[in-house]
């Protein structure tokens, strides 16, 4: 059953028709093309704006992620640091605390080795007797002198000094004398 050319040219003609129907509605009048251009011409002016603002902006955000990206390994190795150093002085705490441990050891085998609490005591005593002869010494020179300077007729011989005797009857203390040759 085939078709027949005439009713095969109809139908070629309706779908001509068809077309060109929806061709119509499609198409733009004259405003609306003015409108269309208007505003693809302002989407073109704006891309090419954008496209020159772009290096600018590319610039400014790469400029912040620079920074951003130096913050971040800034806190980064802060922290890493931190972290570290926490653990040397965990480790240095142990140290410490066994280096002070062994130093009583030492000492405590000192003061058993040396004599303990008798030696020590003994020590104590005799730096006592010599520090309280040795005050005595400076003190009594002290003594002497203002003894001798209030009774020099009395401390004039045991100073190495000898008296002599004047003729209106007084008297005084002559330390250092120079003797006539003879």
């Amino acid at each position: 059953m085939s078709k027949d050319p005439f009713q095969i040219l109809a139908d070629e003609l309706t779908l001509i028709r068809k077309d060109m129907d929806q061709l119509q509605r499609t198409s733009l009048n004259k405003d609306e093309a003015k409108t269309l251009n208007q505003a693809v011409m302002g989407a073109v002016l704006r891309m090419a704006k954008a496209t020159e603002d772009a290096p600018g902006e590319i610039q400014e955000a790469l400029e912040a992620d620079r920074d951003q990206m130096a913050r971040s390994a800034t806190q980064a190795a802060t922290r890493a640091a931190e972290s570290a150093m926490a653990g040397i002085r965990h480790d240095l705490d142990n140290e410490r605390a066994k280096l002070s441990q062994a130093a009583g050891e030492a000492r405590r085998e000192a003061w058993r080795w040396f004599g303990g609490f008798w030696v020590w005591l003994a020590s104590m005593l005799a730096t006592g007797a010599l520090l309280g002869a040795l005050a005595m010494a400076w003190i009594g020179g002290t003594i002497a002198a203002r003894d001798f300077g209030d009774y020099p007729g009395v401390f004039c011989g045991s100073a190495g000094g000898q008296v002599v005797e004047q003729n209106d009857g007084s008297s005084y203390c002559a330390v250092w004398i120079k003797m006539p040759a003879q």
